[in-house]
């Protein structure tokens, strides 16, 4: 039995991460034998100083390091987002393993709804320029309405993941209490996987109230969620062992966000403050979402293979459909009614909630930003959203145990009368139609309509009925556009072969 010591910081999450790696490699190498080897690092010790103010880039990393270069440890594990962007010479990166979920998630008080209904102002811990940029744009709309705007203030928050959601716990009118505080979802799903972290994280998420954050607006740091493996450059025998831990999938976003940063045109300092997240898509393939803020405004943009734009293409945008047709509502509906307060519901379009309530306390998703600040601006508790990418995009993060949401099979979507086939094969349990589509009656508007697409070169069709309600008046030579969830797969079946975009905004900026 060949043995190896594997060096890692002392925290909850470094030793769950380390025990993650550990158990990797021992089925991958049943001969090998991992022993956890802890070293303190200045990160560890120093809690008092906001990382804002840290000048020192191995403030997580250099005394591991030393241990590593000095023999004392085989390899190290690392939060690939804590290490310098320079290593040293000696020091090798053996592997980069698949990545875990790369957003960031609010963890709230239970009480947080009462106290923006009262106007009180809500104390969120998050240290990151990053986020506090980010999310203080983002919660301004996206917490539900109550007639007062929302008080957000930030706190410093350091130390280890436990110790900042044991300031939820808190009394409200302790010093260091928090009302909710920004983590990332990769580490509270990796402690919530090891045993013995999981026992010391359950009593701190009881009863809280969940914020996943769309990657649309507040994009993770970059490299979050991925963990790096390192070990001595002239160590071969340990490298070959640590090699087959590499995922190369996660090697490219990594180095698509790494591009993603350098190329915001903002300073090393600037960078800082700047969020890009890189998600593998199964039709449009790597996705970066980019947010931030710097001294020369926000900086807002979607890098993803964008195919080349066409010359002199007239643009037909399905939505024109759409807007000159009715929304007739559903109902009653006593599936809807029966839910109880802690039932998960996913809104395909915010349309399908508008006119239907849904109790408090449900656990609310939806397809996009758009619908998000819609059933938000309704008082509604939005707790995540698919960033427009699709439900199968987001099916893995719901299914994040971690989030102690009901199995999809338990789940409600809701949405309108046409598009209920297309959720049939998603495993959502059921599927209730709540309105439906009203083509309009004016024959002068469908004649425009008929005639607007005729002379079009370009579609983009956000639902697989707009495409249908138009067939007949469209040229033969149509270039056909969409999203890349349920639609794309609806117009292929039709026998349209549709590109798929990101959404509809990322097309017109395409055609124009």
């Amino acid at each position: 039995m060949q043995r190896l010591r594997l060096g890692t910081r002392g925290s909850l999450l470094a030793m769950a991460q380390s025990r993650l790696v550990a158990a990797a490699l021992t089925r991958l190498h049943t001969g090998v034998a991992v022993d956890l080897v802890t070293v303190g690092t200045r990160g560890d010790r120093d809690l008092a100083t906001p990382l804002t103010e840290v000048r020192d880039p191995g403030f997580f990393s250099t005394e591991l390091d030393e241990a590593l270069l000095a023999g004392t440890v085989d390899f190290c594990v690392h939060s690939l987002k804590d290490l310098p962007a320079v290593r040293h010479a000696g020091i090798a990166l053996a592997a980069l393993p698949p990545r875990e979920d790369p957003r960031d998630v609010i963890v709230w008080r239970s009480d947080v709804p009462a106290r923006l209904a009262a106007g009180q102002p809500v104390r969120v811990g998050s240290s990151s320029l990053r986020r506090q940029g980010n999310v203080a744009d983002f919660l301004a709309w996206a917490l539900p309405a109550t007639g007062h705007a929302p008080a957000i203030g930030f706190l410093p928050v350091r130390g280890p993941v436990d110790a900042r959601l044991g300031r939820l716990k808190l009394p409200l009118d302790a010093a260091d209490a928090l009302d909710g505080v920004v983590l990332a979802l990769a580490g509270l799903a990796r402690l919530w996987g090891d045993p013995a972290a999981r026992a010391s994280l359950a009593p701190l998420l009881g009863g809280v109230r969940w914020t996943v954050l769309p990657l649309t607006k507040c994009p993770a740091a970059a490299g979050q969620g991925v963990l790096a493996i390192e070990c001595r450059a002239d160590d071969g025998a340990t490298l070959e062992l640590l090699r087959g831990l590499h995922d190369p999938d996660t090697a490219e976003l990594v180095a698509m966000e790494a591009a993603a940063l350098s190329g915001a045109g903002a300073s090393a300092e600037e960078q800082a403050a700047i969020g890009v997240t890189a998600l593998q898509h199964g039709e449009l393939g790597p996705v970066c979402f980019v947010r931030g803020m710097t001294p020369a405004g926000v900086v807002e943009r979607l890098d993803w293979n964008r195919p080349p734009s066409p010359r002199g293409a007239v643009g037909f945008d399905g939505i024109a459909w759409q807007r000159a047709c009715t929304r007739r509502p559903a109902g009653p509906l006593p599936q809807l009614a029966r839910l109880g307060p802690g039932a998960a519901v996913f809104a395909a379009y915010w349309h399908a909630l508008q006119h239907h309530p849904i109790p408090a306390g449900a656990r609310l998703w939806v397809s996009g930003v758009e619908s998000w600040r819609r059933l938000a601006a309704r008082g509604l508790w939005v707790e995540g959203c698919a960033d427009n990418l699709g439900f199968d995009q987001v099916r893995a993060t719901l299914q994040s145990p971690v989030l102690g949401l009901p199995a999809l099979k338990e789940w409600t979507a809701v949405t309108y009368g046409w598009a209920v086939e297309g959720w049939r094969a998603t495993g959502v349990g059921e599927v209730i139609a709540t309105y439906d589509i009203v083509p309009p009656a004016d024959e002068a508007v469908l004649r425009g309509l008929r005639e607007a697409a005729a002379q079009a070169t370009h579609f983009y069709w956000s639902s697989a009925e707009q495409f249908h309600a138009l067939r007949a008046s469209l040229p033969a030579a149509a270039r056909h556009a969409c999203g890349a969830g349920k639609t794309l797969r609806a117009l292929r079946a039709a026998g349209a072969d549709a590109q798929p975009f990101p959404n509809g905004r990322e097309w017109q900026r395409w055609l124009n």
